[in-house]
């Protein structure tokens, strides 16, 4: 019964005080994880729906658009200055009530930049009280309205140019994101991988150098080796503790980053395991190139920004002089009964074409658009600059991720050589055939061998989902990366 209770309270303090979740992850699961619930995932997918917003915005500026004004009332009570017939001036007191409605249709013209207006409206007057004034309705059942700009920038047919671009834009850089993401993954990863194995390293040595100077101890007794050589590897077996101490702190570390970066709890351990090798075909730079003007997000950005530079020159242009015509027509009916106010209706026309044209201005819209011309010519070397960089960026990185195949191949030989050898260095100095210094030497060969195969591992898959970040394609599968936006959007 004791038992039985001890056992119990055993369990409810665990379930208490918590337990640590040993996990082992394998890298394309880190992966996965952080692309899904990382704080960058999130980050990248908010900047993905302001784009999209952005883009629905201008969207609707080429629909047709429903609005409604009104005022509810108007009432004023107040004095106003009236001249009269014959030259003199009085304050007259004024009581009314008015209301006013309109409701319009406005559609933006993209091809001609104007704008057009079908509306109906009324207005209402009330005296209220005034000797010899009566209450007056006034409608317009119909009428239509143009406004156009003659010489002015076209806001919507450039805007009609650089939105889809900037939508574009968008949706690459999401993608190249979610590879850039995934880059800190392999790196964080691949950090507590490394501390892992240098732990374990840690751990053996430690192992192995107690064991060694146990033996050495024995050795000493039987005069086999010298003071000096045991108190040699008497400070092998403290360095080697000490060691152990520091590799759990970088071990320790490592884990936080990972953890912290994939969103896990503080309570969980992660274990990674060393990745399957796949071995992918030589990539040519040329490929590389194509892939990435086509889908990397800086084409559309190099294409966007010089549009920009171009429409900024156009509105300078623009700007030199103004012409606007704006023409109404329509019907227009009044009474002072709300029925009769839609019937007997008169046409009405209203025409207006306003002119602002500057006959001394010192230059001043003239160096305006020099300046726009100017900073256009800037963005122009800045783009090509950035083009020629971004194209030697890739060669070398093609030329990098050729290469680490084979450089990858030689450490992982390296590590296994190296393995046998302090192996066998180990057991020759057990029996008397090396030195101390021929045993660190070993280990030393070892530990460096373990740590670079391991480091080599991590340039091939950081230059393999590099390679994709730029070029937003999967080489595994051959296909350009892609995502269901719209359903991203609506998460």
């Amino acid at each position: 019964m004791q038992k039985i209770t001890f056992i119990t309270l055993l369990v409810l303090f665990s379930l208490a005080t918590g337990t640590s979740a040993q996990q082992v992850l394998t890298l394309s699961e880190a992966v996965e994880m952080a692309r899904r619930q990382s704080v960058d995932a999130a980050v990248a997918l908010n900047e993905l729906k302001t784009s999209y917003w952005e883009y629905r915005t201008y969207r609707a500026d080429l629909l047709p658009e429903v609005n409604f004004s009104a005022t509810l009332p108007d009432y004023r009570r107040s004095y106003n200055l009236y001249q009269s017939e014959d030259g003199t001036y009085k304050f007259v007191r004024t009581n009314s009530l008015g209301i006013t409605g309109d409701v319009s249709i406005d559609q933006n013209i993209w091809l001609t930049g104007g704008k057009l207006s079908l509306n109906t409206s009324l207005q209402y007057i009330d005296p209220l009280n005034t000797s010899g004034a009566n209450r007056y309705y006034m409608s317009v059942p119909v009428g239509v309205t143009y406004s156009q700009p003659i010489f002015g920038v076209n806001s919507m047919k450039w805007k009609r140019r650089i939105e889809p671009i900037r939508y574009n834009e968008a949706k690459a850089a999401y993608l190249e994101n979610v590879e850039i993401i995934t880059l800190r993954t392999i790196t964080y990863y691949f950090q507590l991988l490394l501390a892992k194995e240098n732990l374990h390293i840690a751990e053996q040595n430690k192992k192995n150098a107690d064991r060694i100077y146990e033996i050495a101890q024995a050795r000493r007794k039987m005069g086999q080796i010298s003071e000096n050589e045991l108190l040699q590897l008497e400070l092998s077996a403290l360095k080697a503790a000490s060691n152990l101490t520091k590799e759990q702190s970088a071990l320790n570390g490592a884990m936080f980053r990972l953890r912290s970066f994939l969103g896990l709890s503080e309570t969980d351990t992660i274990d990674p395991v060393i990745p399957e090798m796949v071995q992918y075909p030589v990539i040519s730079y040329h490929e590389v190139l194509e892939k990435a003007q086509q889908n990397n997000p800086l084409a559309q950005n190099i294409r966007r920004r010089q549009l920009e530079a171009d429409y900024e020159v156009a509105k300078a242009k623009g700007a030199q002089r103004e012409i606007d015509l704006f023409a109404s027509i329509g019907y227009t009916g009044q009474d002072q009964v709300l029925r009769a106010a839609y019937q007997n209706l008169m046409d009405y026309q209203v025409v207006q074409v306003g002119v602002k044209i500057p006959i001394l201005d010192w230059g001043k819209r003239k160096g305006r658009v020099k300046v726009a011309e100017s900073n256009r010519d800037v963005i122009a070397s800045r783009l090509k600059q950035e083009q020629m960089d971004f194209n030697q960026d890739i060669f070398l990185l093609v030329e990098q991720y050729n290469h680490q195949t084979e450089q990858l191949r030689i450490a992982r030989e390296a590590d296994e050589i190296a393995q046998k050898r302090y192996n066998t260095s180990v057991e020759s100095f057990m029996i008397g055939k090396i030195n101390t210094l021929d045993l660190n030497d070993a280990q030393l060969s070892k530990d460096n061998a373990r740590a670079n195969y391991v480091s080599e591992m991590h340039l091939y898959w950081y230059y393999l989902y590099q390679l994709r970040s730029l070029t937003l394609y999967d080489f595994e599968k051959g296909v350009n990366m892609d995502a269901e936006f719209e359903r991203l959007i609506r998460e």
